[in-house]
């Protein structure tokens, strides 16, 4: 215990998560974890285990043919924790308990779920969880009207739990091997039901726990929203939107040419939620177009929004970058958008941010090509940022990566969940006041 109050809250945080890897590491090697009884490697568990409670989704074995259903439910609870965050688990425990949260306790969970303030944090958790209660279920049900009568009452259930679960927490993972392994979700590629329920949870899930309460304390009110729900919400849509057209216009004359327009809707709308780190796919990624896999990578590195269970760089950080160019180019001093400000050292943590995230995306793609060269850029490059940035899509490379490279992608996934700024905190020691101010000096940029 004292060793945990000296360790600062990022590292609290990974450590947190370290451990339920680890549990869940331990558990998928059990023989009853597996549907032949036998164990498998601990590299494969450790793999699948920091694939799920990094709500990720790549995988190097198939999830219904690999897992029992013992297994499968020890994914479940993987997912449900890390989409929620350990730390908010716990905390639950201390409100379920009628127990007083310290203030460290608070800060800890602040650092979490990225709340605004430390103040009203035990109510945001019980609004949080009742929340996504809220969604899972709604979800599940609408899920059961197409799987209970396909795989029966209680297999058709546990099926629209799993998945509905998996996408609110943007986890990726799926059970759809039962049809066609590693198929995903192509066989539902033109239902509405399943493609509109599995695209409202994730974007729910992916807009993070503060908009929630901003959203249901204000409602349709925009003038009434803070900054960052506007920003988040502008972004959101302007990227699913792009995102649709873009996916459109880029696969009607490949994957969708022989679709009709509201089977193309579906599919273009659904390729563009998913890389928002859910990692989900109703299209068979390998054959999609150059110019579509480009795009997918950028949806993956941009990620959902701060305090969701998505990952990436989160939409406010791409939106600060964007609002620093505009303002730049325009003349102006200040960062200002919505007749607000933005303090110096969010923008310079955007910029640390996006940094961090593309030297590691280079620094692991680079390792991983100068000891696999048989294998194709453009598919590490996706498969790095679909790490990175905890989607789970997949080109189908994650089964042929060796031993090294696999270690590489569960570290970036690792430092996906933790959020790459947190990550880098991980190596830094505590900042240390400097008494005299250095001399200043221009340096030439552009």
């Amino acid at each position: 215990m004292t060793l945990l109050k000296k360790m600062s809250a990022p590292k609290i945080i990974a450590l947190s998560f370290a451990t339920v890897i680890l549990c869940g590491t331990l558990l998928l090697m059990l023989p009853i974890s597996s549907k032949d009884n036998q164990s498998v490697s601990f590299l494969t568990a450790l793999f699948t285990a920091t694939s799920s409670t990094c709500v990720t989704g790549l995988v190097v074995v198939d999830t219904y043919t690999q897992w029992s259903i013992f297994g499968q439910i020890i994914l479940l609870l993987l997912i449900q924790i890390g989409g929620l965050g350990f730390i908010t688990i716990i905390c639950l425990i201390f409100v379920a308990l009628n127990k007083q949260m310290g203030l460290r306790t608070r800060g800890l969970l602040q650092e979490s779920i990225n709340a605004m303030s430390i103040g009203s944090v035990d109510q945001l958790i019980k609004r949080i969880i009742r929340g996504t209660m809220l969604f899972e279920g709604i979800g599940a049900i609408l899920l059961s009207i197409r799987f209970i009568p396909q795989f029966g009452w209680a297999q058709g259930l546990f099926y629209s739990v799993f998945h509905s679960v998996s996408a609110f927490c943007n986890a990726g993972f799926d059970l759809m091997g039962v049809q066609q392994v590693y198929n995903s979700f192509c066989n539902y590629a033109t239902d509405p039901l399943v493609i509109l329920t599995l695209s409202a949870l994730i974007i729910i899930g992916g807009i993070g726990f503060f908009v929630w309460d901003d959203l249901s304390q204000n409602r349709l009110n925009f003038k009434k929203y803070k900054l960052h729900t506007k920003l988040t919400l502008i972004m959101t849509a302007f990227l699913l939107i792009f995102g649709t057209i873009s996916f459109y216009l880029f696969e009607r004359n490949n994957l969708l040419a022989d679709a009709g327009f509201f089977d193309s809707f579906l599919m273009s709308f659904f390729s563009a939620v998913t890389p928002r780190t859910a990692g989900f796919n109703s299209i068979d990624t390998a054959s999609l177009s150059s110019s579509s896999k480009l795009l997918t990578m950028f949806l993956m590195f941009v990620g959902g929004s701060s305090g969701s269970t998505a990952g990436g760089i989160k939409t406010t950080t791409l939106a600060v970058i964007v609002i620093l160019l505009i303002n730049q180019m325009i003349g102006k001093d200040s960062s200002s958008v919505f007749n607000r400000s933005l303090e110096d050292n969010i923008i310079k943590k955007a910029a640390s941010v996006i940094s961090v995230y593309f030297f590691l995306a280079f620094a692991v793609m680079l390792i991983i090509l100068a000891i696999q060269p048989n294998l194709a850029m453009s598919d590490i490059l996706f498969e790095v940022f679909s790490a990175i940035g905890t989607a789970g899509m997949s080109t189908g490379v994650t089964r042929e990566l060796g031993t090294i490279a696999r270690v590489l992608i569960i570290l970036l996934m690792f430092s996906g969940r933790l959020g790459s700024y947190s990550f880098a905190l991980l190596f830094i020691k505590k900042k240390q006041n400097v008494a005299l101010q250095q001399i200043k000096e221009k340096v030439l940029i552009g």
